[in-house]
């Protein structure tokens, strides 16, 4: 049964095998071993995805701290590893028009500031690593699955051009059909130019190699289970070893277990995104399909299917699944991605999946991340919403500026912790309603 930090008191390091395309094609397979003897340092970060990890780099490297980097599992096991690969201006789940109503429009220009340092960022570690995660071309599609919604995509374009100078670019229907993808569900869209596709386990797997390169002490199969005050530090409980740090990071988002931390628990929904991988197209039907530059796209729906065409040829289709762990692995919900996916391309009848997985997405109640340090010496980065493969990196590098002390960014996400959902005890229930109210919207409106 999936491990499910909704309910689960604690992550195990006996955990089943994920089985995901990104396991079957990514080379690089370092395994770092448990911890095995009490340890001190001055910062412990928890989690080694691409939080956890950008912050141990960070704070080797620049501020050549003595840091330790702990998963559960291996490196990329969680959020960061089992991802649709999707590098995206953003994070959370405002677009800038949103931020611009909610912040005023000076504070929405400094989001998208953000969003663009974040995306540099990735780009500049993957040089500076020669991570070999299969970058494809640039170009992210936002779709428009109904008529209706092509005015939108309309205005959102000329916001975005005329109040912060960037060029997306507006697609009909027919340039759809005609420059990008065979598509019977896009009625307009919105091309990104600087997002792009990628291999995330890769990645996570060169992002690890980067911390150990600048210092950082990373550790595999080294679950926290128990987290102690130690006058201002901290004594953090494993399997084998007990860690005494000056300075705690928690870095593990959705996958925080119910009873490591239950104040960001209580915080941060866990959502089940489900992914299936097809077989191999064929010519026939990649002729049919007409699917150019191997961009990603996205669609406008309230409960949102993302999708790309991989480097061999195959189709990743991803939407939410299940509620609850216990139910991810029902092959309903990957039935259910198929038939969407043979919705929006024709000549797809035959096509079958080869892989499916699911993962947990952390998604906090005002559709907003936050980095915040709640009591001394404790830090957290949370709440991306399924996002946050460019932004994380970026977020990595703000946890190790807060541990240093430095000042962040006049950004909202970084004066506050992240709200405490309300009625927090039935969260599921009030997903389970969303979920029935983004189906009927979906559909009827």
């Amino acid at each position: 049964m999936m491990y499910d930090p909704y309910v689960d008191s604690e992550l195990t390091n006996c955990q089943p095998d994920i089985a995901s395309y990104w396991q079957a094609v990514t080379s690089e397979q370092t395994y770092y071993p448990q911890l095995g003897q009490d340890l001190n340092c001055d910062t412990l970060v928890i989690g080694a995805g691409y939080t956890g990890l950008n912050c141990g780099y960070e704070l080797a490297k620049r501020q050549q701290r003595d840091v330790i980097v702990i998963d559960a599992l291996q490196p990329g096991w969680g959020c960061s590893g089992r991802n649709g690969g999707f590098v995206l201006r953003g994070t959370g789940r405002l677009g800038l028009s949103q931020l611009a109503a909610k912040f005023g429009l000076d504070t929405a220009r400094l989001f998208h500031q953000e969003y663009g340092e974040a995306i540099a960022r990735v780009n500049h570690l993957i040089s500076e690593g020669d991570i070999d995660c299969q970058p494809q071309a640039a170009g992210y599609y936002k779709l428009a699955h109904k008529a209706n919604m092509a005015k939108d995509l309309a205005s959102q374009a000329s916001l975005l051009q005329q109040e912060f100078g960037y060029q997306v670019r507006y697609l009909n229907k027919s340039q759809i059909s005609g420059q990008v993808v065979n598509h019977q569900q896009a009625f307009a869209a919105l091309h990104f130019p600087d997002c792009y596709g990628l291999n995330p386990l890769a990645l996570a797997k060169g992002y690890a190699r980067l911390a150990v390169q600048a210092g950082a002490q990373l550790y595999g199969q080294t679950p926290a289970s128990l987290i102690q005050r130690d006058g201002t530090g901290f004594k953090v409980h494993t399997p084998q070893a007990i860690i005494t740090a000056r300075n705690l990071v928690l870095a593990s988002n959705a996958y925080t277990a119910k009873g490591l931390y239950p104040a960001l628990n209580s915080s941060c929904l866990p959502v089940l995104s489900s992914v299936i991988v097809t077989e191999p197209l064929n010519s026939g039907q990649l002729q049919q399909l007409n699917w150019q530059l191997n961009s990603i796209m996205m669609d406008t729906r309230t409960l949102k299917y993302y999708y790309r065409l991989l480097p061999d040829n195959r189709i990743l289709f991803g939407g939410r699944g299940a509620i609850t762990g216990k139910a991810a692995a029902d092959p309903v919900y990957a039935r259910r991605l198929l038939a969407a996916l043979k919705h929006c391309f024709a000549g797809l009848e035959q096509l079958n999946y080869q892989y499916q997985w699911s993962g947990w997405v952390g998604v906090s109640f005002d559709d907003l991340p936050r980095i915040h340090s709640p009591e001394p010496n404790l830090f957290y980065a949370a709440g991306y919403c399924g996002s946050g493969l460019s932004y994380s990196a970026l977020a990595g590098k703000r946890l190790a500026q807060l541990v240093a002390g430095e000042a962040l960014p006049a950004l909202p996400i970084y004066q506050t912790g992240l709200p405490v959902f309300p009625m927090t005890a039935f969260r599921r229930q009030g997903q389970q309603l969303y979920y029935q109210w983004g189906r009927f919207k979906d559909h009827f409106l």
